[in-house]
C-alpha cells in the first residue's frame, strides 16, 4: 500500500478533490469532456467541463529528478474522479506507445493510489484486448504493444493513480481517435457495449491486477519507492527487450 499522505487541491469549478502525494504538485494538465467527445459511445454527449487532471513529471527532491531526467523517464500522477459521461464511465482518452530503437513497444508501470481502477488494454490488431482490474496498493504493468485507456468505474469514489513512463517518446492517441474509442465502452449500468468500429468477432478477456512472471518483488513496491532506491528495473521502461520475462503472463 502507498504510504503518501492526502491533500486537497482546487480544481477550476471551485471544489476540491484528494491527491495522495508527499510533497508539491506542478499544475496539472487538464483533460475536458470536449476532449473526450470523439472517443465515447455517445457520439452526441453533450457533456463539458474538466473530467481529469494529470500532473507530469512529479519529484520529491532535485535529487530524485536529476536522476529520473538521466534515465529518461517520468513519475506522474493522474486524478479521474467519478462522473456519467452520458451513460458511460469516465476514462482517460487512450493512447499507444510507439516501437523503441530496438522495435519494441515501451511499456508503462501504473500503481492505484486510490479507488479502482479498469485498464482496459488492446493491441493494435486486436487480437489481444484484455479489462484489468485493480484497486488500492496494486501495480499494474502496460505490456510492450498494448494500447491502453483506464476507466474509473465508480459514481461516487474519486480514482487516483501513479505512473512511471519512458520521457523519450510521444503517446500515440491517433489509433484511438480514428475508431471512436477503444473496443469496448463501460457503461453505468455494468454492461460492456462493444464499439462498432472494430471487427464484430472482436472478444475481451477480464483479468485481475497480477504480479511479474519473473517473481520480482521490486516490481510490486511502491512505484516511487523504484526511484528513491534508484532501482535498476526501472531500466524496462526503455530497454523492455532485455526484460521480456517481466512482461511473461501479466494478462492471463
Amino acid at each position: 500500500m502507498n504510504e503518501m499522505n492526502t491533500q486537497l487541491k482546487k480544481i477550476p469549478n471551485g471544489h476540491t478533490f484528494p491527491v495522495s502525494w508527499e510533497g508539491t504538485l506542478p499544475e496539472p494538465s487538464v483533460r475536458t469532456a470536449e476532449d473526450l467527445r470523439g472517443v465515447l459511445a455517445s457520439p452526441d454527449c453533450a457533456s463539458t467541463g474538466p473530467v481529469y487532471y494529470m500532473y507530469r513529471n512529479v519529484a520529491r527532491s532535485t535529487e530524485d529528478r536529476h536522476w529520473m531526467n538521466e534515465r529518461q523517464i517520468r513519475f506522474d500522477i493522474t486524478v479521474i474522479p467519478s462522473r456519467d459521461l452520458c451513460g458511460e464511465y469516465i476514462k482517460t482518452k487512450g493512447h499507444y506507445h510507439p516501437d523503441n530503437p530496438s522495435g519494441t513497444g515501451y511499456p508503462e508501470i501504473y500503481e492505484v493510489l486510490a479507488g479502482e481502477a479498469h485498464y482496459l488494454i488492446q493491441t493494435k490488431d486486436c487480437s489481444d484486448i484484455v479489462m484489468i482490474s485493480a484497486s488500492a496498493g496494486e501495480i499494474v504493468v502496460i505490456p510492450p504493444g498494448y494500447g491502453h485507456v483506464t476507466i474509473n468505474p465508480s459514481l461516487n469514489t474519486v480514482l487516483q493513480m501513479a505512473n512511471i513512463v519512458s520521457s523519450r517518446f510521444s503517446s500515440d492517441y491517433q489509433g484511438y481517435e480514428s475508431r471512436r474509442g477503444a473496443a469496448y465502452f463501460e457503461m453505468i449500468t455494468g454492461k460492456f457495449v462493444k464499439n462498432p468500429m472494430y471487427p464484430e468477432q472482436t472478444t475481451m478477456r477480464f483479468v485481475k491486477a497480477q504480479k511479474p512472471a519473473d517473481g520480482s518483488d521490486d516490481i510490486s513496491d511502491p512505484l516511487y519507492h523504484l526511484i528513491t532506491k534508484r532501482a535498476h528495473v526501472l531500466d524496462v521502461l526503455n530497454y523492455p527487450e532485455k526484460y521480456e520475462s517481466l512482461f511473461r503472463n501479466l494478462c492471463s
